[in-house]
């Protein structure tokens, strides 16, 4: 594994984050930033992490819940099944509002562009659960800087909240992938529709797909419900999409 771990200063503290290389690839590359999900930094999210950069990508991993402190690593499985432990959980997903988000988001492109081991000056993002939401969020927060922009599984994409992201991508000028679970209730075929309508509407080159048999987190390999063969169609589009839109990487 090819990890860096780094502070990067924001606008409410430091955040602590890992910067992953390829293993057998010289620099620079191109830089995608990977939102966690909501189960936080783990060794799981580290893997999936390095995998994305083996296929020639520098990778930022920040942790989201730097504002708490530290804490120990997560175990979904648990949480799932203990409704205190979910409660507790909930409060950290509800921690992060639409203000830190693009706040955190700015600092990570500051960080990026500070780095001579990146290449350019427009990155790829890739977030799952919460992450799915904070990827588009920082889309459409920063138009400028986003070439490819993915969200997996992703949370409250399209929702009746006037922080909704879907109500944010009228300026996203990069290429969104977004795939969906079915029967996920934090992202339904009505929030499906509604963001499509919105991207469509902005002129944003995008494609939204549904996994038949997937459920919400089947792309991370903790989770319980966690979906191999969904999993590994979530790395072919993931890939693809970053591939095709950085084609000159080295």
């Amino acid at each position: 594994m090819s990890r860096l771990d780094v502070t990067i200063a924001t606008r409410d503290g430091v955040c602590p984050a890992s910067v992953f290389t390829p293993n057998d690839m010289a620099g620079p590359w191109p830089a995608v930033i990977f939102f966690m999900d909501g189960f936080g930094i783990r060794p799981v999210m580290r893997e999936m992490a390095q995998r994305l950069a083996d296929g020639g990508y520098l990778v930022l991993l920040p942790d989201l819940y730097y504002r708490i402190g530290s804490y120990p690593p997560m175990i979904p499985s648990k949480i799932v099944a203990d409704p205190k432990l979910r409660e507790e959980f909930m409060k950290l997903v509800t921690s992060l509002d639409r203000d830190h988000k693009v706040s955190d988001a700015g600092a990570f492109i500051e960080f990026l562009l500070s780095r001579p081991e990146v290449k350019g000056d427009r990155f790829g993002a890739t977030g799952y659960c919460m992450g799915g939401n904070v990827s588009l969020t920082a889309a459409g927060a920063f138009p400028g800087r986003f070439a490819a922009v993915a969200a997996f599984h992703g949370s409250n994409l399209a929702t009746d909240q006037p922080d909704s992201p879907h109500r944010f991508v009228k300026n996203i000028t990069g290429r969104v992938y977004v795939a969906g679970a079915v029967e996920d209730r934090s992202f339904t075929e009505e929030q499906k529709n509604r963001l499509e309508q919105a991207l469509t509407g902005a002129g944003v080159e995008h494609l939204i797909e549904t996994y038949p048999g997937a459920r919400h987190g089947f792309a991370v390999p903790d989770h319980p419900v966690f979906d191999p063969t969904a999993a590994e169609r979530h790395w072919t589009a993931l890939f693809r999409l970053l591939d095709d839109t950085f084609a000159s990487k080295p």
